[in-house]
């Protein structure tokens, strides 16, 4: 029953904010000056909007010292990423959407971080697909990011009710025995602050 409460709030919080976002896009013209105009108006509203989506009855989510529950995803690519086959490494697990503006402020991080230390940790970035308006959008935002990270799809937001990432970004710190070790991080990371999250994973 608890399972079901919780996973009706996150599809509500998931489809009320990507409605909200939609509707804000289709006012958007097509240049591209305003569609750098809209991307700053969103980041300037971020606060309002907390960390893209936030339920107040938020559970608190996965403790440090439980197993990271598994999971295989089918990525953007077509490949597919079973998380117990990373065991041995060092993982990320970030939950995002295209139209979060803290995700939006976060990416170019992880993907400065993903540059310098991805032979050491492994940044899985599950995207809420299941929030957003079409698999196009997600793949025309990774192309003009050049974000080059594995950009996993959660087509029924599964993943998102697993790990209880009902307010995004939400991001897990995964060690090499397949534990949580670190709590989990609610908003937009910097590249500094992975980079701490690295070396306090072992």
């Amino acid at each position: 029953m608890v399972k079901k409460i919780l996973a009706g709030v996150l599809l509500l919080s998931l489809l009320a904010v990507a409605v909200y976002s939609l509707l804000d896009e289709k006012k958007s013209e097509s240049t591209e000056a305003d569609n750098e105009a809209e991307i700053q108006q969103e980041q300037d509203t971020s606060s309002s909007k907390g960390a893209g989506m936030v339920s107040p009855n938020a559970p608190e989510g996965l403790k440090v010292g439980e197993k990271a529950p598994d999971f295989t995803l089918e990525t953007l690519n077509g490949e597919t990423v079973k998380l117990s086959e990373l065991k041995g490494k060092k993982v990320f697990i970030n939950f995002w959407a295209t139209w979060c503006p803290p995700c939006r402020e976060e990416m170019p991080e992880m993907e400065k971080f993903h540059q310098e230390y991805g032979d050491e940790v492994e940044v899985l970035a599950i995207n809420s697909t299941g929030a957003e308006k079409n698999i196009e959008k997600v793949e025309s935002y990774v192309q003009e990011g050049g974000y080059t990270f594995p950009i996993l799809l959660d087509p029924d937001l599964e993943m998102n009710q697993i790990y209880q990432a009902i307010s995004i970004p939400t991001t897990y710190f995964i060690g090499t025995d397949g534990v949580i070790q670190q709590p989990r991080k609610v908003g937009p990371m910097t590249y500094d602050f992975m980079v701490e999250m690295k070396e306090k994973l072992n």
